[in-house]
């Protein structure tokens, strides 16, 4: 069993006040269903069922003695947090590959940008792969920039406005001419 089915089991156990209950009275030592029945109220088909979903969930256990079955919580049972029971169930961390992947898809299906997406994050996916395909040096000129650009998408002016605003690409003035460099942005 994977430990997001385990928290889980353990949730839909703990949702029933009934065995809450039970959970309280085990916490202050083991017991037999009779006893449990009777100090709850409850018939002792009832507790006995309780006692099996607390079981299946890993929080109790039993034991027989000579006449009964008695209960107990499972040492450390009870001890996870609850940060630690959800954090179990969260999906992996993938550096949101699978993400970007789709906004590149969506966006740049045939290598060319079909148009600009209107969310800054997907916007920014998108302007990053543009940059990260050109050459490595360290200065480009604008005309450089420009014809790179112009293979993604025809208005090279916004793009390289918008690379610019991101902190993708940086410009200055060098003896006159004007360079362009890529940034960790």
């Amino acid at each position: 069993m994977d430990r997001t089915s385990g928290a889980l089991d353990v949730f839909k156990a703990l949702g029933d006040s009934s065995r809450l209950k039970i959970v309280g009275m085990l916490m202050r030592g083991e017991s037999y269903v009779e006893l449990i029945a009777s100090r709850l109220g409850l018939t002792s088909a009832t507790v006995s069922h309780h006692l099996k979903r607390l079981e299946e969930a890993g929080l109790v256990e039993c034991h027989r003695t000579q006449f009964y079955m008695i209960y107990s919580l499972v040492p450390g049972a009870l001890s996870a947090t609850l940060a630690e029971l959800v954090a179990d169930a969260a999906p992996p961390v993938d550096d949101d590959a699978a993400y970007r992947d789709g906004v590149i898809n969506t966006f740049m299906p045939f290598g060319r940008l079909t148009h600009l997406p209107s969310q800054n994050k997907k916007r920014e996916v998108v302007l990053r792969r543009i940059i990260s395909e050109l050459d490595d040096k360290d200065a480009y000129t604008e005309l450089e920039i420009n014809e790179h650009i112009k293979k993604y998408y025809d208005d090279y002016c916004l793009i390289r406005r918008e690379m610019i605003s991101f902190g993708l690409l940086a410009r200055e003035h060098e003896s006159g001419v004007e360079l362009y460099h890529k940034t960790d942005g």
